[in-house]
């Protein structure tokens, strides 16, 4: 079993590109993979991936990593900690994270580079069409190992 983790908050613009892939993966559901939305609160569901069993688990969120508006990268777990000193979750996604590692043998972390991310700005068209990006291969059995590394 594979799990895509998504996190961020519908209400906070470009925060909202983790819960947008959950509703896509809702509505269309990818063979091989299942979601769990995180919302801004993922360490609440954690236990949720446990009982799955899962061999994988793909946390997505917006990730401010300097680079252009919608652009998705692979983070590192060195890398985790440096982006997040701003952070809208009550806990670090490092945290979260580490939980997950020990109860999963494969964690990655998908960023998708946001623009804006304030209360009630609607999100952008970059990273809409990113976050329908992610979800159109995953449908296609693009492996999420596959996009680059930041």
């Amino acid at each position: 079993m594979n799990v895509i983790l998504t996190v961020g908050n519908s209400m906070m613009g470009d925060d909202g590109a983790g819960p947008l892939l959950a509703e896509l993966m809702t509505k269309t559901p990818v063979e091989n993979w299942m979601v769990i939305d995180g919302g801004s609160m993922p360490e609440n569901v954690s236990h949720e991936v446990e009982t799955l069993s899962a061999q994988r688990v793909v946390v997505v969120d917006a990730a401010d990593m300097g680079l252009t508006p919608g652009e998705v990268r692979l983070i590192d777990d060195a890398s985790i900690a440096d982006l997040f000193i701003m952070t809208t979750h009550n806990l670090p996604l490092s945290f979260l994270i580490e939980r997950l590692r020990e109860m999963v043998p494969e964690v990655l972390f998908l960023g998708i580079q946001p623009d804006i991310v304030a209360f009630h700005f609607p999100m952008t068209d970059s990273v809409r069409l990113a976050v329908e990006t992610v979800h159109s291969n995953l449908c296609a059995g693009v492996d999420p190992r596959e996009y680059a590394w930041l």
